[in-house]
């Protein structure tokens, strides 16, 4: 009997109850689920060490390279090292390695060959003093031999370095001056000065040429700039210019729709076609602009490598037409029309423009050409636009005009490969408020939704109770 009884208890005690059953399948699945998410995270940890994946949500992407960074960075063949002077913390930005850091990663992820190496100036004065710099948190560049210093960190000015130090060599852009033409370092709202600064900043080298006492075109000079002269270039000068063009030296020359002032037989010996009279463009007035604003689109750009990826729109004020019967041994290129629903107009533009069909030529007018040819084993290259005012002081910040001049310059000076949309500082995005909107902010997130949130507490509360 005892022995009976103790088995019954025995198998009383090998049965498993349902609550234990329960519990013993809770604790298998949480476990299960403990497993599965150590491993999941294990192998997104080892993924996030091979693949890097990111969003810019930011509205003017401003986390994001522009097109044009990314082009720069395509271009260049083999590594580029980026040193950073720079301590661990900076009493204004923290964390200044981490800053530095993260600003490379974006050239990084494009471009995996671009490597970050820090030095602390603290620590190493010597290197410091030996790389030249002077504030903490300077960049040394390195590529190709070439070397550069960065203290600003932006998208902008460091694309425009590797920019300057993907150029083979110094560039040389040299301007006519002595008879009133527009100066690319000129302050004045007519002068050049701030697109020359951009070209300086592009590691182009500027130089003003006075013809009538240098006794020729500088051989070392890369481009020769004629902007508009405003008195009688001199035959003696004339002669100077024609053997830079016989030599193969390459030219820019923009031509207002002023005289030309005794250019004529260079143009002749170009045969460059100018009519007489300014481009009206109704277009523009529908942009709220002067009807002798032109404005260009990528639909009136040519196929030309200055103009075949551009994009943007750009504006020449007062410009005329420039059409060409091609010297022997010349080709060319119609690089910008503009206005084809306009007109030249060759009457008074103090009046009402309007178009007159037994006078003024209609649209679309062809306002700018690329002339080439092979001279003695070289490509010597010319471009002619009607119009100065395009890149001028006062209209360079309009559209791609900026834009449009580097690429020529660029194409020009025999860099190609650098001819890109030019990186842009994203601009700050602000958020301005009226009154109004200020204090239906505050109602709504200080005063009404607290209390919304208390009323429903208390309501929960209240119904809990009551159950």
């Amino acid at each position: 009997m005892t022995k009976r009884k103790s088995g019954i208890r025995a198998r009383r005690r090998m049965r498993v109850s349902p609550q234990r059953r329960m519990q013993l399948r809770v604790a298998l699945q949480n476990g299960v689920f403990v497993l599965l998410l150590v491993s999941l995270a294990a192998i997104l940890g080892v993924f996030s060490r091979h693949y890097r994946v990111a969003w810019d949500l930011t509205t003017t992407g401003r986390n994001t390279l522009s097109s044009a960074s990314l082009d720069t960075l395509r271009k260049l063949d083999g590594p580029v090292q980026v040193t950073a002077y720079a301590t661990p913390q900076d009493p204004r930005l923290g964390d200044l390695r981490k800053h530095i850091a993260d600003f490379i990663a974006r050239y990084q992820r494009a471009k995996p060959d671009v490597l970050l190496e820090f030095i602390d100036p603290r620590s190493q004065p010597k290197a410091a003093a030996q790389a030249g710099v002077r504030v903490n948190g300077e960049l040394v560049v390195e590529y190709a031999g070439r070397s550069e210093r960065l203290s600003n960190l932006s998208e902008l000015d460091f694309t425009n370095l590797l920019i300057r130090l993907a150029r083979a060599d110094e560039r040389l852009v040299m301007w006519l001056e002595g008879h009133g033409e527009r100066s690319l370092t000129g302050p004045a709202n007519h002068d050049l000065g701030d697109f020359g600064k951009q070209l300086r900043s592009k590691g182009i080298e500027l130089s003003s040429l006075n013809l009538a006492l240098a006794p020729d075109v500088p051989d070392n000079a890369a481009l020769l700039v004629i902007a508009s002269p405003q008195t009688r270039v001199s035959s003696v000068e004339l002669d100077k210019l024609v053997r830079h063009i016989e030599r193969g030296g390459n030219l820019l020359w923009l031509i207002d729709q002023e005289p030309l002032h005794g250019l004529e037989p260079l143009a002749e010996r170009l045969g460059l076609v100018l009519s007489p009279g300014v481009v009206v463009d109704p277009d523009a007035i529908e942009r709220a602009s002067r009807p002798v604003m032109a404005v260009a689109t990528p639909a009136g750009y040519g196929s030309h490598p200055i103009v075949r990826s551009f994009r943007l729109n750009t504006l020449f004020p007062f410009v005329r037409a420039i059409a060409i019967n091609p010297a022997p041994g010349w080709d060319y290129s119609t690089l910008i029309e503009v206005a084809p629903r306009g007109w030249i107009e060759t009457g008074d533009l103090g009046g009402r423009i309007v178009f007159d069909a037994g006078r003024d030529i209609p649209g679309p007018v062809p306002i700018a050409l690329a002339l080439e040819r092979l001279h003695e084993e070289k490509n010597q290259r010319i471009v002619v636009i009607g119009s100065a005012h395009f890149l001028a002081n006062t209209y360079l910040g309009n559209g791609g005009n900026l834009d449009l001049g580097v690429n020529i310059v660029n194409w020009l000076t025999g860099d190609d490969r650098l001819i890109a949309i030019q990186p842009r500082s994203a601009p700050d995005v602000s958020l301005t408020l009226s009154r109004g909107w200020l204090a239906a902010i505050v109602i709504v997130f200080l005063i009404v939704m607290p209390l919304a949130l208390v009323a429903a507490g208390a309501w929960i509360w209240w119904r809990r109770r009551a159950a």
